[in-house]
């Protein structure tokens, strides 16, 4: 899971992510984070709409190659 730091420096610097949910690249949810809690983030995804998704997915920079440990 990812630490509450990290999701701060994300939200506050405006870094784009990617929340990788599976093995297939087409479902991965792309955004910036805006909001979270214990058990889930809130992403605004590129068309403005916020999608929530579980905290204990991958969450890493949309910059960075796609992590391909992916099972969660």
């Amino acid at each position: 899971m990812i630490s509450e730091e990290q999701l701060d420096a994300y939200r506050v610097e405006g870094t784009r992510i990617r929340v990788v949910r599976d093995g297939i690249e087409d479902n991965d949810v792309i955004g910036i984070v805006v909001a979270w809690d214990d058990e889930v983030v809130a992403i605004r995804r590129p068309n403005r709409r916020i999608v929530k998704v579980k905290r204990n997915y991958i969450i890493e920079p949309a910059s960075e190659p796609r992590s391909s440990n992916w099972e969660v």
